[in-house]
């Protein structure tokens, strides 16, 4: 799966919570500053030359959704992070974590129990 900019991702982050939205419906759900209309539009037909993004059209107006859905991407984003910074190895990505991040024992005794759910 291909990666996305930061300024797609954005964009990807919306329309997975919005599920469809025009070009402005995405604008007023963006951080300020707003970009620009023309840019969003752009970033969007991007998405769906990628072919992460479809549209349907009512009247004038274009109504975009997402062909992946947000977990898709984030397991293909994480195995291309464990691939590319730590070997391949799982072990290495959560202990790297663990220790640059003072993680809590009962934190992870937490997590460990959420995960045997």
């Amino acid at each position: 799966m291909k990666q996305l900019t930061k300024a797609e991702e954005e964009i990807m982050q919306v329309l997975w919570e919005l599920e469809i939205a025009n070009v402005k419906e995405v604008i007023t759900m963006l951080a300020s500053p707003k970009p620009a209309y023309n840019t969003v539009s752009t970033i969007i037909r991007i998405l769906e030359s990628k072919n992460f993004v479809s549209h349907k059209q009512e009247g004038k107006w274009h109504y975009y959704f997402p062909l992946i859905n947000k977990e898709e991407y984030s397991n293909s984003s994480i195995n291309k992070l464990v691939e590319n910074y730590f070997e391949g190895s799982f072990n290495e990505m959560v202990s790297f974590f663990i220790k640059k991040n003072d993680v809590k024992l009962s934190d992870i005794e937490s997590l460990l129990k959420e995960i045997k759910k």
